[in-house]
């Protein structure tokens, strides 16, 4: 068990380090209160109109966050192994909200309650990488947003197989189709113009 802790507190500070380099302690003590779990493949996590209770981290596998809209799910966010996960929005403000998060892949993710991420926010540590947290996250949705304005549904998806070419290999293309803010027949041109 303490090798198990050792080793996902690890996997925890290598996630972060770029936002923070925050010591292994406040790892151990974060990995301490998280419940291993695993999810299948389009397995729902969070239902729309809940109030989400849990944050996750993906230690395998990968999940979205979605808007059912005109009867078609609208994909806000992807997100693979070693990236924190959820409706952040819900867990914050702790009430319902209309998001769904699903399992893309089979996963196994570690869960946190939102009574044990109070307590975490208690320490200055704490206080300090869920800020550095929010402030990333936060950076990230709103270049997302400029980029869905400024940039070509092209520019959007070679800026996403660059970066993140793994997307474009394990989720499916009407997901990242609907991330990129374009149709699926609009992808397929793209993909077949490259």
């Amino acid at each position: 068990m303490r090798d198990e802790l050792t080793t996902l507190s690890k996997q925890l500070k290598r996630a972060f380090d770029p936002y923070f380099d925050a010591p292994i302690e406040a790892w151990i003590q974060f990995a301490q209160l998280c419940e291993f779990v695993s999810f299948k493949k389009n397995e729902i996590i969070k239902h729309a109109g809940e109030t989400e209770r849990f944050g996750y981290f993906i230690l395998k596998g990968s999940g979205g966050v979605f808007l059912w809209k005109e009867n078609n799910y609208v994909c806000l966010d992807i997100m693979l192994e070693n990236n924190f996960f959820g409706d952040y929005m819900s867990l914050i403000s702790r009430q319902n909200s209309p998001l769904e998060t699903i399992a893309i892949e089979d996963s196994e993710m570690l869960k946190i309650s939102s009574k044990n991420i109070s307590q975490l926010k208690q320490t200055g540590m704490g206080q300090l990488i869920f800020l550095i947290s929010a402030e990333s996250s936060f950076v990230e949705k709103q270049q997302q947003q400029i980029d869905l304005l400024l940039k070509t549904a092209e520019e959007r998806y070679f800026e996403l197989l660059e970066k993140h070419p793994e997307l474009i290999r394990r989720i499916p293309q009407k997901f990242i189709a609907s991330y990129l803010g374009i149709t699926t027949q609009s992808l397929s041109r793209i993909r077949k113009g490259k």
